[in-house]
Parts: structure tokens; C-alpha cells; sequence
């Protein structure tokens, strides 16, 4: 049996992170021994190792408990496994546009500044972008 700072440790997930994911029922609540203290098997570090993996792919944590549930299930259901890594991508897409419009916006801020300016354009663009 381990205990919570070994399992952090070994998974990668913090202290705080676990005791969340216990209380909110993503993970079940480890066993306690006598000292009140949680202990941790294999199988509980194991699955909070899964559910970083899941995070660190920027997976939502709603859709990170719905895939390790899937995968503790028995019956692995690649389709619905499929429909939300495909939903996930479509997500991470709109993000990477979202995030090329504002490099772009701010290019163009920035391409209006000028070293030798008093008074800088950007700052100027944006005091008047408030009032729209």
C-alpha cells in the first residue's frame, strides 16, 4: 500500500489534485489505515496515471473520467472512444484558429508601433476599441 505523497509522486498528479478527484468521485476513495491516512494500490496510482495522460492531451476532465471509465469497463468501446477524441480535435482546431486570429490581430497592433513614438498606437487602439 501506498500513501497520497507516494502516489503523487508516481502518477504525476498533486496532493491537492487527488484529494479533488476523490471528493468529486472521479476516483474512488483509497482505503484508510488505522492512522486515518489514505493508502493507495497499484491499480488506484495506475489510474491516476491514466487520468494525467488524459489531462496532459487536453481532455477535459468530464471526458478524462468518461474514458477512464470506459477503460475500467470491461468491454472497451472504441467507437465511443473515437467520438470523443473527434470532438476533442474539432476543439483543439477551433482553439488553434481562435489562437492564429489573435496573433494576427496583434501583428498588426504591434506593426503600427513605432520606437521613436510618444504616444503609442497600440495602446491608442485599444483605449478606443473600450468605448466600442
Amino acid at each position: 500500500m501506498i500513501a497520497i505523497g507516494e502516489a503523487s509522486r508516481q502518477s504525476g498528479v498533486g496532493i491537492e489534485t487527488i484529494r479533488y478527484y476523490e471528493r468529486e468521485g472521479i476516483v474512488p476513495k483509497p482505503k484508510r489505515a488505522a492512522n486515518n491516512r489514505r493508502l493507495y494500490t497499484v491499480h488506484d496510482v495506475g489510474r491516476l496515471l491514466f487520468l494525467k495522460k488524459c489531462r496532459d492531451l487536453g481532455f477535459p476532465l468530464a471526458d478524462a473520467k468518461t474514458l477512464l471509465n470506459l477503460s475500467e469497463g470491461g468491454g472497451e468501446d472504441c467507437q465511443s472512444v473515437v467520438k470523443l477524441a473527434e470532438l476533442h480535435i474539432a476543439n483543439v482546431r477551433d482553439k488553434i484558429a481562435e489562437l492564429r486570429r489573435l496573433e494576427a490581430v496583434l501583428r498588426e497592433l504591434t506593426a503600427n508601433c513605432d520606437s521613436g513614438n510618444v504616444s503609442c498606437p497600440m495602446l491608442s487602439q485599444l483605449r478606443t476599441a473600450q468605448g466600442q
